[in-house]
């Protein structure tokens, strides 16, 4: 936290001066009821009260003159906010390895599960789309801020949807990319805020070269997150003839270090749901210094009227 006007702090003293002279008054109060001789008289003109009653709303306002005399100081602190205009393509592999059951009840199937979970995280304002790829690769929705037409989109994820064998990474990231610059008028002069989200298991077979389509990516400064899905022993059954698709995560590891985005590994469907959690934590925001001084304010405002509101139930009067 970082005072704009730290002077107006000294201004404490002058609070700490009050708490000084009650704590005077209160005990000369003591010394003068010890010299009524009179007890009977004493109960009758002043009955005994609960001593903690008569020092609340004094407690209160003394505290609500220390929350002013902070926020009067004009506290600052840094504060994350979403980006305006952010936008989040994730784009999914669907080719054939996908399909492998090495991960429960098989990666398509928890890649899936795991982007839903990751859009129902995002803030609503944020525009998500999402690319489905394989020997090719194609919009599934566009980016907006439509999450029933997101969610759509992710329960067609299939295997084989954009009807070309393989694993185009490089077109997977080329299309998130023209995805982006079409989000509105403004976006193809000016790149909004954006990031592509990339799960795959295995190397580039088609299409593209990854490191064009990243080179693309840094200078539109959109970085590429990637996720390496799947184990080492996945299979696919294919005519009851099992066929190896080990994962390999490369690929990926290059494009997002070329791109200034995360790389992970994920080999089951809680680690992935725990990447996409670590994606979303960093992913639209930005960091700004902000005033803060309202919350001191607001809160001094509930401790005033708190004490007047304990003087009024008990003493009949305001502090």
């Amino acid at each position: 936290m970082i005072w704009q006007s730290p002077l107006r702090l000294w201004l404490l003293l002058g609070v700490l001066a009050l708490v000084v002279a009650y704590l005077v008054v209160q005990r000369r109060r003591s010394r003068y009821a010890v010299r009524f001789t009179n007890l009977r008289l004493l109960d009758r003109v002043a009955p005994e009260r609960p001593a903690w009653r008569r020092h609340v709303p004094a407690g209160l306002f003394l505290a609500m003159l220390a929350l002013l005399v902070v926020g009067f100081a004009r506290p600052s602190a840094e504060v994350r906010v979403p980006r305006e205009r952010a936008t989040v393509m994730v784009a999914v592999d669907v080719s054939t390895s996908m399909l492998a059951t090495d991960v429960e009840p098989d990666r398509l199937a928890a890649a899936k599960e795991a982007a839903r979970r990751f859009v129902e995280g995002l803030p609503d304002e944020f525009n998500v789309g999402l690319v489905a790829f394989a020997g090719s690769a194609a919009v599934l929705v566009p980016p907006g801020t439509d999450r029933d037409a997101l969610d759509e989109g992710i329960d067609r994820l299939a295997e084989g949807i954009t009807g070309v064998q393989g694993t185009a990474i490089g077109e997977a990231i080329n299309t998130s990319l023209g995805a982006v610059k079409s989000l509105d008028s403004e976006a193809a002069k000016e790149t909004p805020p954006a990031r592509v989200i990339l799960l795959s298991d295995g190397a580039n077979t088609s299409g593209m070269d990854p490191m064009e389509a990243a080179a693309e990516a840094v200078k539109a400064e959109v970085p590429v997150h990637a996720i390496s899905f799947g184990t080492p022993s996945g299979f696919v059954d294919r005519g009851g003839r099992p066929i190896q698709v080990p994962v390999d995560g490369q690929t990926l590891k290059a494009v997002a270090e070329e791109t200034g985005g995360m790389f992970h590994e994920a080999s089951t469907t809680d680690e992935l749901r725990a990447v996409y959690d670590d994606i979303g934590s960093s992913v639209g925001y930005r960091t700004e210094r902000q005033d803060i001084s309202a919350r001191f304010i607001g809160l001094g405002l509930v401790f005033a009227m708190g004490a007047a509101a304990g003087s009024m139930r008990w003493f009949s009067r305001l502090p």
